[in-house]
């Protein structure tokens, strides 16, 4: 299940110039995300920033969920296909 972010995860464009954030810090959804992408535990995590809580990468992998989710594919035609192969 995923979590909801909601509440946790806010773009402010005075704040990181518009980045998301975790409420209350200036920690990025990317920062976090990086972290976990290059293999921290979330426990590690947690310890390296203590006033970030479980619900807070929770709430980043809710948040990179959906975004994907909600992402569009567009097929490439095959005379596009041929130039990226």
């Amino acid at each position: 299940m995923v979590a909801k972010y909601q509440n946790r995860i806010v773009i402010n464009p005075k704040i990181m110039v518009g980045k998301p954030i975790i409420k209350g810090t200036r920690i990025t959804v990317e920062l976090v995300l990086r972290l976990l992408a290059e293999g921290m535990a979330e426990k590690e995590i947690l310890k390296n920033y203590p006033h970030l809580r479980k619900e807070d990468v929770q709430a980043v992998l809710g948040y990179a969920f959906e975004t994907v989710e909600r992402e569009k594919v567009f097929p490439l035609t095959l005379q596009y296909a041929k130039h990226y192969a």
